[in-house]
């Protein structure tokens, strides 16, 4: 095998609570990531040495600082034998917008050159080299629906069947994570009580009232057309609706595509929108 093309999904967070800086100047977190169908596609070849990257999106960094260059160095420092990697990466998640899409790159890129060249790397191994490449690489290596605690890093799959549609509504505005975290932390409380999100998942029903994302308290405020965004899916609808991550998309989790679509009709079509639904593990 020469070369390979995997999908790089999307996620989103259902729920999020920082619980407070590390002494490494990253914050702990606790929270609920779902994948999505909604994905690039990343094409994977062979060649004689090096990696090279190219994209569809002008704004798609092409050197070292790249997910997809990051988990090629972390293979070759790791001692894996590889050659080289060309990468082609189609992109349809927008950066900046809190679904994860450089972080899934990096892991198709793990992935697919695992594959290529036969390493023989387990999911477990290649989660220990994921954290190497960025905070929520770690759980795109078997997807899902986690929990995610420390950074993103320690996660525990969450048994649940429940099928949802969901409307991802994505305003043009971009979130720095930097921004979001270093502003966030001038709003946390000293103490904070960790809410038990995968024993709230597994119930029968879902209290969706007690998922709560942390970053919208300082997010809305700076962009009140997010806000105006989650009122809407709401009153459309959706069982629950939140900021993924820290911004910018907002989405909503509603039981029925019919009921999706028609909220999706009364969205602005100043924002991108994208109706989706869970993948299948």
């Amino acid at each position: 095998m020469n070369s390979i093309t995997l999908k790089s999904h999307a996620k989103i967070n259902i729920g999020l609570q920082v619980l407070g800086e590390r002494e490494d100047g990253y914050h702990d977190i606790h929270t609920v990531f779902q994948e999505l169908e909604f994905h690039d596609t990343v094409h994977i070849s062979k060649i004689e040495h090096g990696c090279t990257l190219s994209s569809n999106d002008e704004n798609f960094p092409l050197n070292k600082t790249n997910t997809c260059h990051k988990a090629f160095d972390v293979l070759k420092d790791g001692g894996i034998e590889i050659d080289g990697i060309s990468a082609h990466v189609e992109k349809s998640i927008p950066q900046g917008a809190g679904l994860g899409g450089g972080s899934s790159n990096g892991a198709a890129f793990l992935k697919g050159i695992n594959t290529l060249y036969d390493c023989g790397l387990s999911d477990p191994e290649m989660e220990i080299m994921a954290q190497k490449i960025g905070a929520d690489v770690p759980f795109f290596i078997i997807g899902g629906i986690q929990l995610g605690e420390g950074i993103g890093e320690n996660l525990t799959t969450i048994d649940h069947h429940d099928h949802y549609t969901f409307l991802l509504v994505i305003p043009s505005v971009s979130i720095s994570t930097s921004w979001a975290y270093t502003t966030l932390k001038n709003h946390l409380e000293d103490r904070v009580e960790k809410a038990n999100f995968a024993d709230l998942f597994r119930r029968e029903t879902i209290p969706f009232e007690l998922f709560k994302n942390d970053f919208e308290r300082i997010v809305i405020p700076a962009h009140p057309e997010i806000g105006e965004i989650k009122d809407s899916l709401l009153k459309n609808g959706a069982r629950y609706a939140s900021l993924s991550g820290s911004g910018s998309t907002v989405f909503g989790m509603f039981d029925e595509d019919t009921t999706a679509k028609a909220a999706e009709s009364k969205i602005s079509s100043d924002y991108r929108t994208i109706l989706t639904s869970p993948t299948q593990r």
